[in-house]
């Protein structure tokens, strides 16, 4: 068993963390939780007790064994080493981590055994959701022929940015389905019933810092440097649940029944890949889901080594809590 703290346990990830713990009967012996000021003394229910709300402090991680960060990265940068240098393992959902040469960025189905790592810092990374929902069915498409460069477009959900997102999206479809204009806070322009082409801020090549960041995630991931990935990042009007459209290069050409069977057989997705029955991912569908749906497998007719595949997932439940409790179940059984 553990004593376990969550960091951030009012927000959307936070509320899925406290989910999946109780789902997969995590050995919890003592539970802390956190959020900012304006959450303290607040109860939340976790196996049957209601648990305080605390403010974070210095005395915080006392006696605590994992630490579960999805609180903004700030938080993770200040108070990750000072749980980490009193033998708390830290595991960070934020961007904080991710690239720091020293800490594992760690999907356990793909790269498990980069806990190694863990003992330099006591703190181990969570990808994004966007890299999470990719690189489960990259990892088994390299398995059948080595990857060579993966083109991606994505259609993200505003669940995201959190629970302010939501509302923002909820309240603008009702104003503009009753002939009043949108007023928009936590995007640069109306999300509802429109398509965003930036996520994140400008960074370089006039790509945004969200489509570098999801192609260094992923090749550290995968271990492979020099994998090329290209990616265009949009913002859709969908309130939970991630998509994504890639088109993917391999070193050889490979039958599309194959790779449908070897996505079938593998852990942590489900096939459904039927055009003419019109079955195949939906975001509606893979809200409140543990698995990565996959379909629309199909050779390009422009390279015969590539192949293009769609892919749909719960960016808040398999983005983000059920990887950090499974690195968690690591940890503990390590």
């Amino acid at each position: 068993m553990a004593n376990v703290a969550i960091i951030g346990a009012t927000g959307a990830v936070g509320r899925q963390l406290l989910e999946v713990l109780e789902e997969r009967e995590f050995a919890v012996k003592e539970l802390r939780l956190f959020a900012s000021e304006r959450s303290v003394g607040e109860f939340i229910d976790f196996n049957d007790t209601s648990y305080p709300v605390q403010q974070l402090d210095d005395d915080s991680f006392d006696g605590v064994d994992v630490a579960m960060f999805c609180a903004p990265e700030s938080v993770s940068v200040e108070y990750c080493p000072r749980a980490a240098a009193i033998g708390v393992k830290c595991i960070d959902t934020s961007s904080a981590w991710r690239m720091d040469a020293d800490v594992p960025l760690v999907v356990p189905e793909v790269n498990g055994d980069a806990l190694e790592l863990l003992k330099n810092k006591r703190i181990v990374a969570s990808p994004s959701s966007l890299a999470l929902m990719m690189v489960l069915p990259l990892k088994v498409l390299h398995g059948c022929s080595p990857l060579q460069r993966v083109v991606v477009s994505t259609y993200q959900s505003v669940s995201g940015h959190g629970l302010k997102a939501v509302d923002e999206l909820r309240v603008q479809s009702g104003e503009l389905l009753n002939g009043r204009p949108a007023k928009q806070s936590m995007f640069p322009h109306q999300i509802g019933f429109n398509c965003l082409p930036q996520i994140g801020p400008a960074a370089d090549q006039d790509y945004t810092a969200e489509e570098i960041a999801a192609g260094n995630e992923l090749r550290k991931i995968l271990g492979l440097e020099k994998l090329g990935v290209s990616v265009t990042a949009v913002q859709v009007p969908v309130f939970y649940g991630d998509s994504v459209s890639m088109n993917i290069q391999l070193a050889d050409a490979v039958a599309v029944d194959h790779i449908r069977e070897a996505l079938a057989s593998s852990a942590g997705m489900e096939l459904i890949d039927d055009l003419s029955a019109h079955d195949y991912p939906l975001p509606v569908d893979a809200a409140g889901q543990d698995e990565i749906f996959v379909g629309r497998i199909r050779q390009d007719l422009s390279c015969p080594e590539a192949v293009n595949l769609w892919a749909c997932a719960d960016n808040l439940r398999n983005g983000a809590a059920i990887n950090v409790v499974q690195i968690a179940e690591l940890i503990v059984a390590q």
